[in-house]
């Protein structure tokens, strides 16, 4: 089976299972979502979710942020994990915001990617689900899957994430991005599946028989 037929078998499956993949992280405007997407690092949506009404109760848009210290915002999200490197990013990507653009959220990676705690696939997420923007948001997680499916055999993030964009259209990128994450939890899991075992890998893969290393 050639790349591409596995890149249309991927397509349709998730397509069967997720029609609707809407985005896991509570949000209301571009702020609170780059604000949940910060806290997203190392963390369960579920677990951000829980954390972020209080948060954006104290403070949902960047003028209130950047008058809250640090270490305010650090007792709220305490529980995510890197609490005391997110309050800091938080607090100063905020006073950034009011004071380079104006309180807005900028809708281009080169602006996004300088704020603090604002790496690329935080800026991908962003510029999809805020913007609208194509964009492929590449994790551990979904890098882990293309290999396992065939789809790339790029050694980083970076590379598996040209190598899907070259195999996907654009107009499905952010859906994909979803559902891919959506399909690892569920079926696809690090410890669960090695590449022998879910309905996906079997299907591209039947006579498989080894695990998948993933390359890091």
């Amino acid at each position: 089976m050639k790349k591409h037929e596995r890149a249309e078998i991927v397509q349709d499956r998730l397509d069967e299972l997720y029609p609707l993949a809407a985005a896991p992280l509570d949000h209301v405007d571009p702020f609170t979502l780059l604000v949940a997407v910060l806290l997203s690092a190392q963390c369960t949506d579920k677990r951000v979710n829980q954390v972020t009404p209080a948060l954006f109760q104290l403070a949902d848009n960047p003028f209130a942020m950047a008058r809250l210290t640090a270490k305010r915002i650090q007792r709220v999200i305490r529980s995510c994990g890197l609490s005391e490197t997110k309050s800091k990013a938080i607090r100063s990507l905020s006073q950034i915001l009011v004071d380079e653009h104006g309180g807005e959220v900028p809708d281009n990676f080169d602006d996004l990617e300088t704020l603090p705690g604002v790496g690329h696939k935080t800026a991908s997420v962003v510029m999809a689900q805020a913007f609208g923007h194509p964009a492929f948001p590449v994790d551990t997680h979904i890098h882990r899957l293309a290999q396992r499916w065939g789809l790339s055999s790029g050694k980083n993030v970076v590379q598996t994430e040209r190598d899907l964009k070259k195999l996907f259209a654009a107009e499905c990128w952010h859906r994909l991005h979803l559902q891919i994450i959506f399909y690892g939890r569920d079926y696809c899991t690090a410890r669960g599946c090695d590449g022998t075992v879910c309905p996906m890998c079997r299907e591209l893969y039947p006579r498989r028989r080894k695990p998948v290393t993933t390359k890091k």
